[in-house]
């Protein structure tokens, strides 16, 4: 399974951002979708993910600010980022996990200026 994210950027704080995650499968038959950060000398965490069955759960760092969704029809997942602070500036990666294996896509920098 091949994942490409996209949408990161500049942003100023406050600001809003979408990223997405296209994957090469069907995403309905993975177990869970979800994104994960890792800021510069951090390491990665959990962002937000979201199961087949449509439950989703958060870091407590971001809850009320993002939304993450799934379009599977699109075999997509989404990131809707709201409310940004320069702590979230981090490369954000999708995570697919289907089959008992773990897929990771390539990452897209999300900065958030002051």
């Amino acid at each position: 399974v091949q994942l490409q994210a996209s949408g990161g950027g500049l942003v100023q704080a406050g600001g809003s951002l979408r990223l997405s995650c296209a994957a090469s499968a069907m995403i309905a038959s993975a177990y869970r979708t979800g994104w994960y950060r890792q800021a510069p000398g951090k390491q990665r965490e959990l962002v937000a993910r979201i199961t087949t069955g449509g439950t989703s759960n958060y870091a407590d760092s971001v809850k009320g600010r993002f939304t993450i969704s799934r379009d599977d029809a699109k075999n997509t997942v989404y990131l809707q980022m709201n409310s940004l602070t320069p702590e979230d500036t981090a490369v954000y990666y999708c995570n697919l996990v289907r089959l008992g294996m773990n897929y990771w896509g390539q990452g897209t920098l999300v900065t958030v200026s002051s």
